[in-house]
């Protein structure tokens, strides 16, 4: 009988394992490292997070006013200049961040949960595609800024009923795409196994529908936070968003409009920060668009067996 002993077999090196014991980078996370673009977008998330989250420390107090520096031009003091009361642009634009950051967050969560659960109602039960679906249409009809300001009017101004009006705005695009991917998913051969062996519909929606339906949803995730930014910032620009006196980036341009020839600076920096954090978001969203597509990943697959 031909073949290595023990001791040298245990000396071999593992079947397909690389040198020093360095791990194989993910496939998903190939076309994440390899463009720079999406580098620099999760660098400028992460900037303006820390920024939001160290809000108390880099920016003092939003509220304090220096009336004898009113629209002052930036320099040491006023890294950012000052507005029309004396309050520091620089702190009113890091508190912003914080604001902005947080309703975008809180929109992503309220989207997710209500459009995954009425996505997966609509696509695996037939009976209640039609009903749900007609009403995700009826909310889709409307602009986005049309319907979210009319449920301004109904709620009234606060970070709450922005988060609310938002969410319900993006729910549907949520819903549809999922649909969609259940419309599919349900009809597989393991979903048809599952159900053969007697798994229940919550089983089987938990454990073979919903995992398999979440790549399009945290692509969509990403463009939902952008748009739930840009919208709140409109809402608060429009004057009916957060009230007046909350330092967010839509106030500040409302704000700062009224001196754009005298004090430019009060609509360049927070417009700035808008461009800047929506820009971040959709490149890190086409970033893992591109890593959880399974068709680039199998392109980049191939790419690396040719090399």
């Amino acid at each position: 009988m031909t073949g290595v002993s023990r001791p040298e077999a245990q000396a071999l090196p593992a079947l397909g394992a690389r040198p020093g014991g360095a791990r194989r980078v993910r496939p998903w996370a190939v076309p994440l490292v390899r463009r720079r673009i999406v580098v620099v977008g999760g660098l400028l998330l992460a900037g303006a997070t820390a920024a939001g989250a160290l809000a108390p420390v880099l920016g003092g107090d939003p509220t304090r006013m220096d009336v004898a520096a009113r629209l002052a031009a930036p320099s040491r003091a006023h890294w950012l200049g000052t507005d029309d009361v004396g309050r520091d642009v620089w702190s009113r634009v890091v508190y912003g961040a914080r604001l902005s950051l947080l309703v975008g967050a809180a929109v992503v969560a309220l989207a997710l949960v209500a459009g995954v659960l009425c996505g997966l109602l609509a696509g695996y039960y037939r009976r209640l595609d039609n009903a749900i679906m007609r009403v995700m249409d009826g909310l889709m009809a409307f602009p986005a800024i049309v319907l979210a300001i009319a449920l301004m009017a109904v709620l009234g101004p606060s970070v709450l009923n922005v988060v609310v009006a938002i969410g319900v705005v993006y729910t549907p695009r949520v819903a549809r795409i999922v649909r969609a991917s259940v419309l599919v998913i349900r009809e597989t051969a393991y979903v048809e196994a599952a159900r053969a062996l007697g798994a229940s519909d919550g089983a089987l929606l938990a454990r073979h529908v919903l995992p398999n339906c979440l790549s399009p949803v945290v692509v969509q995730a990403s463009f939902v936070f952008a748009a739930a930014v840009l919208t709140e910032a409109a809402l608060s620009f429009l004057g009916v968003g957060v009230p007046p006196y909350v330092p967010s980036w839509g106030n500040i341009l409302s704000e700062g409009r009224l001196y754009i020839q005298q004090a430019p600076w009060l609509v360049l920096y927070p417009g700035a920060a808008i461009m800047l954090t929506i820009l971040a978001l959709n490149l890190v969203g086409d970033g893992l668009r591109d890593a959880l597509d399974p068709k680039a990943r199998g392109l980049a697959s191939d790419k690396q067996g040719a090399a």
